[in-house]
C-alpha cells in the first residue's frame, strides 16, 4: 500500500471526482464519487461545522461509542471501472476489516484522522499526471481530461464547482437546482 492524501475534490463533465496523491509523486488518482460524498469530504476538508451530523459524522460517533477506532482505509482494487476499499477497524474484538465504497471510506478517514492507502497496482493502472501550473491545476487537469466541449450545462457545472471550492454554498445550491431543472427537460 502506498500512503496518499486527498488533494481535493473537482467537478468534471461526468460528475465529482476526489483526487488522491502519494507524497512526492506526480501521479494523482481520480475516483468518481457522488455529490453527497463530495459535499461530505469538502465540508470536512474546509472545517465546515453543521448543526446536525451527516451520515459520516454519525458513523464516527457510533464507532466512538462502541470503543472502535478507524485506523486506516485502503483503496484495494479496481475491477470493471469500480474502485473497492476496506476500512481497518480496531476494537474489543481486535482488528476487523469492512468492505466500503471509497467515497465513504475517504469521508470517514478524514473525520477519524485515519491514514489512507492505495494499492500500488491500482495507482499504476488508474493514476494520471495533472498539470502543475498552479493552485487550480488539479481542477483544470480533471476538467481537461473530460475533453467535452463546453455547453451551457457544462458552464453551470463549472460555476457549481467554483462555488463549492470557494465555500459559497447558497449559490452552489441554486446552481445545483438549476442543473437539475435543465437536466430533466
Amino acid at each position: 500500500m502506498i500512503e496518499v492524501t486527498i488533494r481535493g475534490v473537482s467537478m468534471t463533465a461526468a460528475g465529482f471526482v476526489v483526487l488522491l496523491q502519494p507524497e512526492g509523486d506526480e501521479r494523482t488518482l481520480p475516483i468518481a464519487i457522488g455529490s453527497a460524498e463530495a459535499q461530505a469530504i469538502l465540508f470536512e476538508l474546509n472545517g465546515v461545522e453543521l448543526p446536525r451530523p451527516l451520515t459520516h459524522d454519525l458513523f464516527r460517533a457510533v464507532l466512538n461509542e462502541l470503543g472502535v477506532t478507524l485506523t486506516r482505509v485502503e483503496v484495494t482494487d479496481l475491477r470493471e471501472e469500480t474502485f473497492y476499499a476496506v476500512l481497518h477497524l480496531e476494537g474489543p474484538r481486535g482488528e476487523v476489516k469492512v468492505d466500503a465504497r471509497p467515497s465513504d471510506a475517504l469521508a470517514l478517514a478524514l473525520r477519524c484522522g485515519a491514514s489512507i492507502g492505495v494499492a500500488s497496482a491500482v495507482l499504476d493502472r488508474a493514476a494520471v499526471v495533472l498539470d502543475k501550473a498552479g493552485p487550480g491545476a488539479a481542477e483544470a487537469g480533471a476538467k481537461a481530461s473530460a475533453s467535452a466541449p463546453t455547453d451551457p450545462l457544462q458552464a453551470l457545472r463549472e460555476q457549481l464547482a467554483r462555488a463549492i471550492a470557494e465555500e459559497r454554498y447558497e449559490e452552489a445550491a441554486r446552481l445545483r437546482d438549476r442543473l437539475r431543472e435543465l437536466s430533466e427537460t
